[in-house]
């Protein structure tokens, strides 16, 4: 016979039993999350220390942005590749005097970038990757860039630029010297008149080189070439509203630099210990200039301040005073007169000429034999497409609705000269 299991009766918690328990269950939740929370700040800790005591100093420049063009944000990195591939092979010493050079190439390439695609001129993803391939480059934002820039440009000029130039215009055949002043331009013009030889005396006597290389001789050119032939914006206009077959007038250019000038020089000490001599001195552009000048000299006005106005030499506040010189420091035509013995102390010389020294001015004489509608040369061409080209790039580079921004200061210079991989 089996015998029951008689269960002893459970005892019900009192009240008492059950607010000391679920105190108990409290303080133990409490104390857990409590626990938790100083893991998760400690781990929060740990992390921000990770932060700032290395991702800040380490990482953050790099995202730093330095350019900005419409919108267009450049960072530290960014810049870091340009100029490692653009300057590669410099050492760092070097490399910092092209930032600003390499800023601006960033801040040109985005801005010819953004213009072309307005003009909707592009250059696809493959066609950069097939290039920067083929050359080996490496392929990161700032080379893909310059290269797409690079790739755009052969694009508007073979394309765009080419097709805004004519087949053919308006030439003119022209012949053209520079000479020094208006005295000696009328002076060759009259010999011309009786019947001398107009290249025989541009080779002889032209300041301007690539008119005395081509012994006066320019040719049949086009309207807008001969700015950039002879690098001056006066002759245009001039060539192409005079009558051919006439011999111009002289024609002054103030803008036009030749290699020629006319030293007046007055020695002021010398040192017998050192060999130097203190000299004040003007740089005038004529001997014909020059002579007004010491005209000027002898009815009384000062040296100085005609030098100021006048002198195309550096100088101090005085506008004269070029300090204590050693011999070679200048050149051979004034060390023959600075250096010489016999050259007496606070005399003024007479005009040197200096063909060593560099001056603005000059008298354009020419002469337009004929005129004809012909087709453009291709070197013709090429000039007016590279004018039309630069035209372009300046005005969008100097066009006001862009918003173009470096924000690279001296410390930015110097942590980027401090990455540079140089050579």
């Amino acid at each position: 016979m089996v015998k029951k299991r008689i269960e002893k009766p459970k005892h019900k918690p009192t009240k008492r039993q059950l607010s000391r328990w679920q105190k108990q269950k409290r303080r133990q939740r409490l104390i857990i999350g409590i626990g938790t929370s100083v893991v998760i700040i400690a781990l929060g800790l740990l992390i921000a220390g990770i932060y700032f005591q290395w991702y800040v100093p380490q990482e953050k420049p790099f995202k730093e942005t330095v350019i900005e063009v419409n919108d267009t944000l450049f960072d530290m990195s960014y810049y870091l590749d340009a100029l490692n591939y653009q300057l590669a092979g410099l050492p760092s010493q070097q490399a910092s005097f092209y930032l600003d050079i390499i800023t601006e190439g960033i801040q040109r390439n985005e801005l010819i970038r953004q213009e072309a695609m307005e003009m909707g001129i592009t250059v696809s993803d493959g066609e950069v990757d097939e290039e920067i391939n083929s050359r080996e480059l490496p392929s990161n934002r700032a080379v893909k860039d310059i290269i797409r820039t690079q790739l755009l440009m052969q694009e508007l000029t073979e394309g765009y630029f080419n097709d805004q130039i004519p087949i053919s215009a308006e030439h003119r055949y022209l012949m053209a010297m520079l000479l020094e002043s208006e005295s000696q331009a009328n002076e060759v013009r009259n010999r011309l008149v009786a019947g001398e030889n107009f290249s025989q005396l541009a080779g002889e006597l032209s300041l301007d080189n690539y008119t005395k290389e081509q012994s006066g001789d320019i040719g049949w050119k086009p309207q807008g070439v001969l700015n950039e032939l002879l690098v001056t914006s006066v002759l245009e206009d001039y060539i192409f509203s005079y009558p051919v077959g006439e011999f111009v007038v002289p024609v002054y250019d103030a803008e036009k630099t030749k290699g020629l000038g006319y030293w007046i020089i007055e020695v002021l000490e010398r040192n017998a210990e050192t060999g130097e001599a203190r000299v004040q001195a003007m740089m005038l552009s004529s001997e014909e200039e020059a002579r007004i000048i010491l005209s000027r000299l002898s009815n009384g006005e000062e040296f100085t301040l005609l030098a100021a106005e006048y002198s195309q030499i550096w100088s101090d506040e005085d506008g004269a005073d070029l300090g204590w010189l050693a011999e070679g420091s200048v050149s051979d035509a004034f060390d023959e007169f600075v250096f010489n013995t016999e050259t007496e102390i606070n005399k003024i010389s007479e005009p040197i000429q200096d063909k060593t020294m560099d001056t603005e001015g000059g008298y354009w004489l020419f002469k337009i034999p004929n005129s004809d509608f012909r087709e453009i040369s291709e070197e013709d061409r090429d000039l007016l497409i590279e004018k039309a080209m630069q035209e372009w790039l300046n005005s969008i580079i100097n066009n006001p609705e862009n918003t173009v921004i470096s924000y690279l200061d001296e410390e930015m210079k110097e942590f980027a000269i401090s990455k540079f991989s140089g050579s």
